[in-house]
């Protein structure tokens, strides 16, 4: 089996041709980054239009790295959200119109639960041994900051989310503050290493034991209140601040996580999303399980970000929308995945 991912949910306009064992055999992504830099953050209007002018164009360039056809293609998927509705949309119809005209079977996936389980996708750049069920899931990117106890693949528990910012978004707000360029994450890491990230306090949110929850607005108020007392900053200070603030992310995310899988005694831990891509994020993570004795996966840095080869990877294990219902298929901007779970283990 051979399966066409598609992937628009915000500003990568992606395409991917995976195999009925994982294995990826093409993974494309157009990067609208330069477009929306001047900016600093993405453009919805900007991103729809640039999705629907790179969208043939790439899908063609997956089938070809492929070394296939739509003739060879068994299934398509495409993430239905959540997302920029605009951009959604496009991928959505595009992955309609190939199911129609093509009479292929369409599985819409929840980009969320594609983040979680990119890690039992297979290949070379790939680790060789994925996690063991259940385990925990830490989402992390710029529109997600949410911790799962991943019980297989459809069952999922949330155990803690951002109360407001995720932590991308923190990044990239932050890093408008200190003058640097978007995406705001890679700046900041970038400034970051040459920064001593004990030198400035910063809070961690939501720290009362047992709350799983995230919450990244304070943190960013108090560097922009930290920022306007120091006034101008000197080479120096700048990369101090910016390694402190990711410090303070890093730790939140890292701890509560941890943390998690404590509570409900599991030995695998996975991260994933954009900001798992984070180099001191992946640094720490390491360090801590090692300590805690825990069996730490990794997103291979190329399925960290939004790619499509995630998409067509969790569609392995997903029933089709019913033909019937293939017209009224839309795509949706939010809706969390799973069931939340409360401190005691009951579900809300």
């Amino acid at each position: 089996m051979r399966i066409l991912g598609i992937e628009t949910s915000c500003d990568e306009t992606a395409a991917a041709v995976v195999d009925g064992d994982g294995s990826v055999l093409s993974n494309v992504i157009s990067s609208q980054v330069p477009i929306h830099a001047r900016y600093g953050g993405v453009v919805p209007e900007l991103a729809s239009r640039n999705h629907l002018m790179s969208m043939i164009p790439v899908i063609q360039q997956a089938l070809d790295d492929a070394e296939t056809t739509l003739d060879g293609i068994d299934r398509v998927a495409v993430t239905r959200g959540p997302g920029l509705i605009g951009a959604l949309m496009v991928g959505v119809q595009a992955a309609k119109s190939i199911a129609r005209t093509r009479n292929l079977p369409l599985v819409p996936v929840h980009h969320t639960e594609a983040h979680i389980t990119a890690v039992l996708l297979r290949g070379g750049d790939l680790a060789a041994a994925p996690p063991e069920l259940p385990y925990i899931a830490l989402a992390v990117s710029g529109g997600h900051s949410s911790i799962y106890h991943v019980l297989g693949v459809g069952r999922y528990r949330r155990m803690g989310t951002t109360l407001d910012d995720a932590a991308g978004e923190a990044f990239d707000k932050v890093a408008r503050l200190l003058g640097l360029s978007y995406p705001g994450g890679v700046s900041i890491q970038n400034l970051g290493r040459h920064g001593d990230r004990t030198r400035f306090v910063l809070p961690r949110g939501m720290r009362r034991k047992g709350n799983l929850d995230f919450s990244f607005s304070g943190l960013k108020t108090a560097t922009r209140i930290l920022l306007e007392s120091l006034g101008a900053l000197d080479d120096v200070t700048r990369a101090d601040l910016a390694a402190s603030f990711q410090e303070a992310v890093v730790d939140s995310l890292v701890t509560k996580t941890l943390a998690a899988a404590s509570r409900v005694g599991v030995k695998d831990i996975v991260v994933a999303g954009g900001v798992a891509a984070n180099e001191r994020l992946r640094e720490h993570f390491t360090e801590a399980c090692d300590a805690a004795e825990l069996r730490l996966h990794l997103t291979a840095m190329p399925y960290c970000t939004d790619n499509a080869a995630m998409i067509a990877g969790l569609a392995r294990f997903l029933e089709p929308v019913d033909s019937a219902l293939l017209d009224g298929l839309e795509p949706f901007a939010s809706g969390e995945l799973g069931e939340a779970v409360l401190a005691d283990g009951e579900a809300s």
